[in-house]
């Protein structure tokens, strides 16, 4: 029964681009670690336009994008090319991504209204610390995003998934001591992105 399913609903026939990525991604999964820089160029975008799509706010969306991409390098060796395209396993993990923030957003608000009821009023350095806080979060993305992958992969497991200078090499199959470089020139490269900001 399932053979007659599969020919009556077979899958729309991929691309060279889609079939590029597929190879990439199923290296990547392989321990190719540089082959995620194709898949990242190629991703990034489509990935980006569904989060903004869905969550309608710009630094949200960069964050959420990070994550999809963190998650893809991490997970690469679940997706399987016999299912489908690299990149509708990719959207799928940024469209649940996206809805859990949107869900999470929600469940935020709805506990500053409730707390705003309770206190009525919130003093107006807090509001605007918390305004200057989003921006400069925002700002740190945009820079994040306009470093070359060499040097956002290793910032990026460092400071927002908490692993060590060892940790980061051993899970990019790079030297510690080429880690740091890449490390120092890439919080360098942030510092003048955020003091020209």
């Amino acid at each position: 029964m399932s053979h007659t399913a599969t020919e009556g609903h077979r899958p729309p026939e991929r691309s060279a681009a889609d079939r590029r990525v597929d190879g990439l991604l199923v290296r990547v999964a392989q321990g190719d670690q540089t082959s995620f820089a194709g898949v990242y160029d190629a991703l990034v975008v489509p990935v980006m336009g569904m989060a903004s799509r869905i969550l309608r706010d710009e630094a949200q969306a960069e964050e959420v994008t990070q994550d999809v991409m963190i998650e893809v390098w991490r997970t690469a060796a679940r997706f399987r090319p016999e299912r489908g395209a690299a990149k509708s396993w990719v959207l799928t993990l940024a469209h649940r991504r996206a809805v859990e923030r949107v869900r999470s957003v929600q469940a935020s608000t709805d506990r500053e209204r409730r707390a705003a009821q309770l206190y009525h009023q919130t003093p107006f350095d807090e509001v605007v610390e918390a305004v200057e806080e989003r921006e400069q979060r925002a700002r740190v993305y945009r820079c994040l995003a306009g470093l070359g992958n060499m040097q956002r992969l290793p910032l990026v497991l460092a400071y927002y998934q908490g692993l060590t200078y060892a940790e980061v090499a051993e899970a990019l199959s790079t030297p510690p001591g080429t880690v740091k470089t890449r490390m120092r020139t890439g919080l360098q490269k942030l510092r003048a992105c955020l003091g020209s900001g």
